[in-house]
């Protein structure tokens, strides 16, 4: 007991010491996870700590990331994305499978179980960094977002099949009609079940756990019902994944959808962060050094390829920029793909030594993801530009104007009464839909993060008569006001704030002006009763 928690305390401490340096560098903290579990696996060896146990609490941080997908997928929403989902990720998933195979097989010589095993785990992608990404930085509401999340869904439910493949090929017993034939027949029950009896019981559970108005009652039954259906569907030979995403699609139709997936969020980061401290037990230095040059390079072709076959996909029906930037997005290895891994390696399909390669490459490709996709923008840019760019929005020739940071509701009311005035402004906001709504009564509108220099300079900030902050989010005020000040000291900060809490919170940036939206409210709300 005394090990365990001992490897927990310095396991925390590690994580926490790593993330907040490699955060002062923007880097993400995943790799502060891979690096601790890494760090703690040769340093302290665990000193007799389950790893088994630490890997299916981490799998269960996937559960809950495809739960949370599911919460976002009803029937309605499959249905819009049916050329998304299952075009553009059945495409995505073949061409990979049959381009890695051949290299595999052909151009490095390794025997067929090898090949077919590297192809199916290549050709997935991370949906844990990159829809992480896409959610933080709302470009999961952009094309490349949207077709980026696409594919990621079509991806993990692949997953399935390829492990009953790989499943198939451990097992000497039976056929593969006999395989399929059972799959397909319990699929057939868990299918009827999920969506018949399990869709009642979900419906009444909630219910019943709302009324009574309990919070850590109505969070009991979310856990019941996502661990639930995965246990069920584990029965059925199925990954536990599969049930966690069928009973968030089933909650998506409910309209408890919104609350659930906020009361699961801070759940689910934690399990993931569990998962890649797990990822990061997993590599071996030693062997990485002796390795290190056809482990870049291997990882490295790896993501060539990938790319070069989602873009030419994303290509048939998209421009170059969203084509380009969906390639980039998609061209790592993905977390499923140790699950592949490790299931071949523990059945002797591949050997232990090509086991660890295969991990350090995934895990090599995994740690290069979040730098491509903190610099997508600039990236995909060479290839073409488009006005939903944060990082190469063209400069714009103003002095004198106001740079509205927001476009919510207060945003809008600012803009009109800018417009009104005659005074010259821009927009910029971090919300596509609200991008395309301002360009579209005929604002100038730009979709980007003003807390990033290239933005600061593209929207000429340090010519600009003042800035203001319509953003409710009180660390998205603090980011966009630091990095101003940083960019030009002299700039006349105008900021709204809620409450007097948020005003003690902000007062060490001393440059700002504040408007308290209670103070100005109460004004107006006296004087109107005092003019009847």
């Amino acid at each position: 007991m005394e090990n365990l928690l001992l490897a927990i305390f310095l396991t925390i401490t590690i994580a926490t010491v790593l993330n907040i340096i490699l955060k002062k560098f923007d880097i993400s903290h995943i790799i502060g996870y891979i690096l601790s579990g890494t760090i703690i696996s040769y340093i302290f060896g665990f000193n007799g700590l389950n790893i088994y146990s630490l890997e299916l609490i981490g799998e269960f941080g996937i559960v809950f990331l495809m739960f949370n997908i599911g919460l976002e997928l009803s029937f309605s929403k499959i249905k819009k994305m049916k050329e998304i989902l299952l075009t553009n990720g059945l495409l995505q998933v073949l061409l990979n499978v049959v381009v890695i195979f051949l290299l595999s097989f052909y151009l490095f010589k390794l025997d067929f179980n090898t090949s077919l095993i590297i192809s199916l785990a290549f050709s997935l992608s991370s949906t844990a960094i990159v829809l992480t990404y896409l959610k933080k930085s709302k470009d999961i509401l952009t094309p490349y977002g949207q077709k980026s999340m696409g594919i990621l869904i079509f991806q993990d439910l692949a997953v399935i099949p390829i492990l009953l493949l790989i499943t198939f090929l451990t097992n000497d017993t039976l056929s593969i009609s006999e395989v399929l034939i059972r799959t397909v027949i319990s699929a057939i029950l868990v299918l009827v079940f999920m969506f018949t009896i399990g869709e009642k019981i979900v419906n009444a559970l909630l219910q019943f756990s709302a009324k009574a108005e309990l919070e850590e009652l109505f969070l009991g039954s979310v856990f019941s019902i996502v661990i639930g259906a995965s246990l069920l569907t584990h029965e059925m030979g199925f990954t536990y994944s599969l049930g966690a995403f069928m009973a968030g699609m089933i909650i998506a139709d409910t309209k408890y959808n919104v609350k659930v997936e906020s009361d699961i969020a801070t759940y689910k980061d934690l399990l993931l962060s569990v998962f890649f401290f797990g990822v990061g037990t997993k590599i071996d230095m030693i062997y990485f050094l002796e390795n290190m040059f056809i482990v870049i390079f291997i990882f490295l072709l790896a993501m060539l390829f990938k790319s070069i076959v989602i873009y030419a996909i994303i290509r048939r029906n998209s421009d170059k920029n969203t084509s380009a930037k969906t390639a980039l997005a998609l061209a790592q290895i993905g977390e499923f793909s140790f699950a592949i891994f490790a299931i071949a390696g523990s059945h002797k399909l591949i050997s232990e030594e090509m086991t660890n390669f295969l991990i350090l490459v995934g895990v090599m490709s995994m740690i290069l993801t979040p730098f491509i996709l903190s610099h997508i923008y600039k990236i995909s840019s060479y290839f073409e530009k488009e006005f939903y760019e944060s990082d190469v929005i063209t400069p714009i020739k103003l002095k004198n104007h106001i740079v509205i940071a927001g476009f919510g509701t207060l945003g809008r009311r600012v803009a009109t009464d800018l417009k009104a005035r005659g005074v010259d402004f821009v927009i910029i906001s971090d919300n596509l839909k609200h991008v395309l709504l301002a360009r579209k009564v005929g604002y100038s509108a730009y979709f980007g993060h003003l807390n990033k220099l290239p933005v600061l300079e593209s929207l000429a900030v340090d010519e600009a008569k003042a800035i203001i902050i319509t953003v409710s989010d009180e660390h998205q005020k603090r980011l966009i006001s630091e990095a101003i000040l940083n960019f030009f000291k002299d700039t006349n900060i105008i900021i709204k704030i809620d409450n007097s809490e948020e005003k003690q919170n902000l007062k060490d940036l001393q440059e700002l002006e504040f408007v308290d939206a209670s103070y100005e409210i109460s004004n107006v709300l006296v004087n109107h009763a005092l003019n009847k």
